[in-house]
């Protein structure tokens, strides 16, 4: 049997996650990330999205009504990354993020990619990140990608989106 690679158009379509409070996450993920209700199924379930798309998102309570957070320790999702189009955009997220007084749990400057790392209302893990372009990737003499974790400037970070009225 020959191995077998993925195709390289292929994307992760989206994620549907548990929550315990519906109106709550959807606080969260409308109001302050700024998605947009696609659909509505009710006090139960609801479809997000950016940009029109049928859904980025899906939220939902069927197993998870009023239920605590995951335990920490246990088996399941690390996190869900939110690319941005641009380090702009990462700006404009971050400073709505400090405005509302939003607690984040990281930021970090990987070399091919920039993120801010924080916890959604239900402590499901979140990314909200922006890829530089490929051609300024850190490489290895032989063309590999080198990846590494170093503090992002978040005051910098900042400053991408200070003329901005968010």
């Amino acid at each position: 049997m020959s191995m077998y690679t993925i195709p390289a158009q292929t994307r992760i379509g989206h994620i549907h996650l548990k929550v315990a409070d519906l109106d709550r996450a959807l606080r969260f993920y409308c109001d302050l990330l700024g998605f947009s209700i696609m659909l509505r199924m009710g006090t139960d379930a609801a479809f997000i999205s950016a940009g029109g798309y049928h859904h980025h998102i899906g939220l939902n309570t069927w197993y998870s009504k009023d239920a605590p957070p995951a335990p920490v320790r246990s088996a399941g999702l690390f996190h869900t990354a939110i690319l941005y189009p641009t380090r702009r955009d990462l700006s404009v997220a971050f400073r709505r993020l400090a405005d509302a007084n939003y607690p984040i749990t990281g930021a970090s400057d990987h070399g091919v990619s920039e993120a801010i790392y924080l916890n959604d209302p239900d402590r499901n893990g979140i990314e909200l990140y922006w890829d530089r372009p490929m051609e300024q990737w850190p490489r290895q003499p032989d063309g590999s990608i080198t990846m590494y974790t170093r503090p992002l400037d978040l005051k910098a970070l900042l400053a991408e989106s200070a003329d901005e009225g968010v």
